[in-house]
């Protein structure tokens, strides 16, 4: 017999309860471990989504491209996902009895936010019961209520409005009269102005192709075919267009604007595939030093780069221009027939930081840090005047911002006399110096901004909807794109549902005076709050 059963006893109820309490023994060890690595792994989520939301952080801060923010974005809603699919697992094994309760490695939070007051509430009773569970006893008093709130959808869904208008004969003349038939967004169309603003605004604002709306459509059991939708869309264009051009004035007509561009695909059937047309975006936002006109953002289409196109966004513009370097703006920079430039060029700095950025990541340069850390320092200026008066700013930046900058050059331009003219350091560090009368030109008038960033802002939803439009049919179609993005992103910008707006804009402007165009802008209409807070 081997020397490791010797100490069995030989009675058979000994050996039975020896092997009760090894069976228990060994289950408390399985439960000690599963504990632990549940613990572990909730720790390891938490630490991956704190991981991922650093880098979110920094990429939307300083980052490249808004599609790589994206993919950020994604990654955390995986991570969170993961984590609360691990935890109903976990919940319904401890329910069943399998597992104890198992440690989070991130803290819960205390309290949740009460559901919005304007949703409509729907009060469900539950009838209690009749008679005592415990006693059968039938004299039950009622002591109060238990309430909690669920936060519900209700599928969107179609209805048909029946517009009725009796004809009715006069006894005395025999005149037949009848009110007129109400105007519709489309003349003898069927789609009402809910209905088209909800399409247009899943293109244009959640981009949803139309052959995708059209599947959507199907299965509450309206047949829209994608051809009817596109016409639809055409057709609101046309509609629309005098209000856009109404905006690109007020756009125009700003002290200091943000100008960009970005490529679209286009279809191009003479040559069986796809060519590079232009989106240009100009915004007029006074909000970050207090003036008094309300943000708005125009979009022009154009089927290349030309500087022509330029020249027709920015076409009666005068003051300052938050441009990145395009060649193409700087005609617009020089003298013109009256002897002065139309605008002054004002150059991004994000531009400028990326350039040093992408350097530092790649070659861990110390030179490149610290330039960093400089201009992290301007960039936390501009964050605390913010929303402050031109001549707050103004007098911030002369006192606190005009020294670091002149640190900030002495630094470049020592740096780039001790490096190879060919280095991607020194090159980076060109790039910012070629522009330095632009880059610091925010320093004299408090109007001006520090980045180009508010055009980047009103590119990015052109990225998301490129992503999933693939292409654009045609050059008409790109300018119909322009159109409607200048509309709903405007709205945005004030603070508007833009399903909403177009609603109430479709359902009057059939008939609307083209000379009170400016009623249905997106601060005058009924749906803006500066409106509501007049009345």
């Amino acid at each position: 017999m081997s020397s490791a059963t010797d100490f069995l006893p030989s009675d058979p109820a000994a050996l039975r309860a020896l092997a009760v309490s090894l069976q228990a023994a060994l289950a408390t060890r399985d439960r000690e471990l599963a504990a632990r690595d549940a613990e572990l792994h909730a720790k390891t989520l938490h630490i991956e989504k704190l991981r991922a939301t650093l880098a979110l952080m920094k990429r939307a801060r300083f980052g490249r491209s808004s599609e790589r923010i994206d993919q950020l974005e994604l990654l955390i809603s995986d991570l969170e996902e993961a984590k609360a699919e691990y935890q109903a697992r976990e919940a319904t094994a401890q329910s069943a009895g399998d597992r104890p309760p198992a440690k989070t490695g991130a803290p819960r939070p205390r309290g949740r936010q009460p559901l919005p007051a304007h949703l409509p509430r729907e009060r469900v009773v539950h009838a209690p019961a009749c008679a005592c569970p415990a006693c059968g006893s039938t004299r039950l008093t009622r002591l109060g209520d238990d309430e909690r709130e669920v936060l519900e959808y209700v599928p969107s869904h179609f209805k048909v409005v029946v517009h009725i208008r009796p004809r009715m004969s006069c006894r005395a003349c025999e005149t037949i009269t009848q009110v007129p038939a109400p105007a519709l967004p489309i003349e003898r169309g069927r789609p009402g102005p809910g209905l088209l603003a909800h399409v247009l605004v899943a293109k244009y604002c959640d981009h949803a192709p139309l052959y995708r709306q059209s599947a959507i459509y199907a299965r509450s059991g309206v047949e829209l075919e994608r051809s009817t939708l596109a016409d639809w869309v055409g057709q609101a264009a046309f509609l629309l267009e005098p209000l856009a051009a109404a905006i690109t004035r007020h756009v125009r007509a700003g002290v200091a604007l943000h100008a960009d561009d970005t490529p679209v695909p286009v279809l191009d059937p003479g040559r069986g595939k796809t060519k590079t047309g232009r989106l240009w975006v100009l915004v007029r936002d006074e909000r970050p030093w207090g003036g008094p006109a309300p943000p708005a953002v125009s979009y022009l289409y154009s089927p290349d780069r030309k500087g022509e196109h330029a020249r027709t966004l920015l076409a009666g513009c005068r003051g300052f221009l938050h441009a990145d370097g395009y060649a193409g703006f700087n005609g617009l920079y020089e003298p013109d027939g009256s002897g002065t430039a139309p605008l002054v060029e004002v150059a991004c700095w994000a531009h400028s930081r990326r350039k040093l950025f992408e350097v530092h990541a790649a070659t861990g340069s110390a030179i490149a840090k610290e330039a960093l850390e400089r201009m992290a320092a301007l960039f936390q200026i501009e964050a605390e005047i913010n929303g402050h008066g031109p001549r707050q700013r103004h007098a911030a930046r002369q006192e606190r911002a005009f020294p670091r900058l002149a640190d900030l050059k002495d630094l470049l331009d020592s740096a780039l006399a001790s490096l190879s003219r060919k280095s991607t350091l020194a090159v980076a560090i060109r790039y910012s110096l070629s522009r330095w009368p632009a880059l610091t030109r925010f320093t004299a008038d408090g109007r001006l901004e520090m980045t180009n960033n508010a055009a980047e802002r009103a590119i990015r939803p052109l990225a998301l909807g490129r992503k999933n439009y693939l292409f654009a049919g045609s050059d008409s179609g790109g300018r119909r794109a322009a159109i409607l993005y200048t509309l709903i992103q405007t709205a945005a910008l004030n603070g508007l549902d833009p399903e909403a707006y177009l609603r109430d804009v479709l359902a009057r402007i059939a008939d609307h005076p083209i000379n009170r165009i400016a009623d249905l802008l997106p601060w005058t209409s009924a749906t803006s709050p500066r409106t509501a807070a007049a009345a």
